[in-house]
């Protein structure tokens, strides 16, 4: 569980075809790198991996097929720039909202234009599926970021977000180009609002007939 507050950012190189190894960037403090352990999650550019082997700098770890084909680590090439982001500990602040890390599929940036204090940055969503789960002022993660849908389409085809500087130039954001292909996961608590309304609560389950039961409600 994360919260889409990037601490760091990194880079990033295929070793194979499955294994990846992702480089912080150098900080005089780096939160990753702190205390970074055998087995730990991190999120890169949004996607949970697990760190399998340490290096000076970062990690080594494996991503699933799966995890290639629905996000964008299967296009990165080699020394791209990705959002870090450690797991989320228990009594840490929670500044951002739940990311699980689990890509629910991909956007592109259709635009970015800077502003006298934010940048706005407008995003295509082809998938429906991954499109209903966005709503005006809801939450989103993009490349892993937790950022506040200002606003979007009915269908969720397209949505904007307004990127404070700071955001902006300590993540990849400022990297993107129109065209680009990011990471996109929706607000978990919108998946299981939906699953909640659209399966029939089953019904409960029916007494267990026996004389002990009848005495009990008077029928003997």
């Amino acid at each position: 569980m994360f919260t889409g507050l990037i601490q760091c950012l990194g880079t990033l190189t295929r070793l194979d075809g499955s294994h990846l190894k992702i480089e912080c960037l150098p900080l005089p403090h780096n939160p990753i790198l702190a205390d970074l352990a055998l087995g730990d999650s991190v999120a890169v550019d949004g996607v949970c991996l697990t760190v399998e082997t340490q290096v000076p700098q970062g990690f080594i770890a494996t991503a699933s097929p799966e995890t290639l084909t629905r996000s964008t680590l299967g296009q990165l090439s080699d020394g791209a720039v990705v959002n870090l982001e450690g797991s989320l500990r228990v009594g840490s602040k929670i500044g951002g909202h739940f990311v699980t890390g689990h890509v629910d599929g991909l956007g592109r940036l259709d635009r970015a234009i800077a502003t006298a204090n934010t940048w706005e940055l407008r995003f295509l969503v082809p998938d429906a599926h991954l499109a209903r789960y966005i709503v005006s002022k809801g939450s989103i993660a993009v490349n892993g970021i937790s950022l506040t849908v200002a606003d979007c389409s009915d269908r969720g085809d397209w949505f904007t977000v307004a990127v404070i500087p700071v955001t902006y130039t300590e993540t990849n954001l400022q990297h993107l180009q129109a065209g680009q292909a990011v990471n996109l996961e929706g607000d978990i608590l919108g998946k299981y609002a939906e699953k909640f309304l659209s399966t029939p609560a089953a019904p409960p389950p029916a007494p267990d007939i026996s004389l002990g039961f009848l005495a009990e409600h008077g029928y003997l």
